[in-house]
C-alpha cells in the first residue's frame, strides 16, 4: 500500500490516468466530475495503488393492515419488517424520499459535520429527482455529502451500464457537490482490483472519520444506504443463491458470473449493508409485487431472498408505490 496525498495539481492526470472519461461528453462538466477512491482532490488520503434498532410499526394482527394518511398508505406489517410506507404514484413516493433524505442530511450535518449517502442503480436514481429541485436543491448544505455506490458494474464510466453514469447524468452533475467527495471505482481494474480497491478506500476513509464505524459488528456505518431491488429480489449486486449473500468478512467483494450483466461487479457484502444507521428500499412497479408480497407478507418461507436479510442497525423504511404493494 502506498501513502499517498492528491493535490489540486494532480486532478488533470487523476481524471485522464484513472477515469478514462470521454472528453466531448464530459469536458464542459469537468470541474463536477467525481474522481476514484485513488484521488480525492484536496484532502489527504491513503490510497492503494490501485443496535440492531429497527422501527417497526407493529401490530398483534398477523395479517398486513392499511391506514390511510391523505393520498398516502401506511402499511403496517405483523413482523419486524420494518416501516413500510405505500404511495398512490411514484411520483407521491419521490417526493417523500426526498425530504427522506433531506431530513437525514441535516440531522448528520449537525451531528457529524458530514453526510455519508450509498446510492444502487436502476429505477432509484430516477426516484431522487425531488432532491434535484426546489426547495432540497437549495437547501441542503451538499459540500458536506460524500456519495458511495453500493454496487457497481466493472465497465467504462461513460458506458450505458455504469451506474456511476446514470447517477451522475440525471443527479450528480446537478448538486454543487465537490468532485472529491463523490466515489466511483476505478473502472482500469479488474473486478477483483476494483473491489479491493474501493474497500481500501472506505477502511481509509473510516479512519479519517468520514465514514462513521460501528461499535457493534466494526464494518463501516453509512449514514443511509438508498437501495432498490431486483424483480428476483436481489439487493445491490447479491443475487438469490449466489454464494456471496453468505460473505461474512470482506467490505466490498467482486462476481465476475452475475445472472444479470453484465457479469463483471463490485459489491458491498451485507455485514456492511446491514451495519448503516438508515437504509430506504425502494421498489416501484406491480412487477416486483410478489417479491414485496414474499417480503413483507405472511410466507414464512425458509429460502429467504436477498432483499429479506436487509437488516439494517437503524431504521428499515419501505418506499413502495401503490403497484408495487397491490399483493400485500
Amino acid at each position: 500500500m502506498t501513502e499517498c496525498t492528491v493535490r489540486l495539481a494532480s486532478f488533470s492526470r487523476s481524471v485522464s490516468a484513472n477515469l478514462r472519461i470521454s472528453p466531448i461528453r464530459f469536458s464542459p462538466l469537468c470541474r463536477s466530475l467525481p474522481l476514484t477512491s485513488a484521488s480525492i482532490i484536496g484532502k489527504s488520503l491513503f490510497c492503494s495503488l490501485s443496535h440492531r434498532r429497527i422501527s417497526v410499526l407493529s401490530t398483534n394482527s398477523t395479517k398486513s393492515q392499511f391506514r390511510t394518511k391523505s393520498s398516502m398508505a401506511e402499511t403496517v406489517t405483523g413482523k419486524s419488517k420494518g416501516k413500510v410506507e405505500v404511495f398512490d404514484s411514484e411520483e407521491e413516493l419521490a417526493v417523500s424520499l426526498a425530504k427522506y433524505t433531506a431530513d437525514l442530511s441535516e440531522k448528520f450535518c449537525k451531528e457529524r459535520g458530514s453526510f455519508s449517502v450509498v446510492v444502487s442503480g436502476g429505477s432509484l436514481i430516477k426516484s431522487l429527482r425531488k432532491l434535484v429541485e426546489p426547495p432540497y436543491i437549495d437547501s441542503i448544505d451538499w459540500s458536506k455529502w460524500h456519495v458511495f455506490w453500493v454496487d457497481e458494474r466493472v465497465v467504462p464510466k461513460d458506458h450505458p451500464d455504469s451506474n456511476y453514469l446514470l447517477a451522475y447524468d440525471a443527479f450528480l452533475s446537478k448538486i454543487p457537490i465537490p468532485s472529491g467527495n463523490v466515489y466511483a471505482i476505478n473502472d482500469a481494474l479488474s473486478a477483483e482490483g476494483a473491489a479491493d480497491d474501493y474497500e481500501t478506500c472506505l477502511r481509509h476513509l473510516v479512519k479519517s472519520k468520514i465514514v462513521d464505524i460501528s461499535d457493534a459488528t466494526g464494518f463501516p456505518k453509512f449514514d443511509v444506504m438508498l437501495l432498490g431491488m431486483g424483480p428476483d429480489g436481489h439487493v445491490a449486486s447479491l443475487f438469490p443463491g449466489h454464494p456471496l449473500v453468505h460473505e461474512k468478512e470482506k467490505w466490498v467483494a467482486f462476481i465476475k458470473e452475475s445472472p444479470k450483466p453484465p457479469p463483471e461487479r463490485i459489491t458491498f457484502t451485507f455485514p456492511v449493508i446491514n451495519s448503516s444507521a438508515n437504509i430506504a428500499l425502494v421498489v416501484a412497479g406491480a412487477g416486483k409485487a410478489d417479491v414485496v408480497h414474499k417480503s413483507l407478507g405472511d410466507s414464512e418461507s425458509s429460502d429467504l431472498l436477498p432483499v429479506q436479510m436487509v437488516s439494517p442497525e437503524g431504521e428499515l423504511v419501505w418506499f413502495l408505490d401503490k403497484a408495487a404493494a397491490s399483493k400485500l
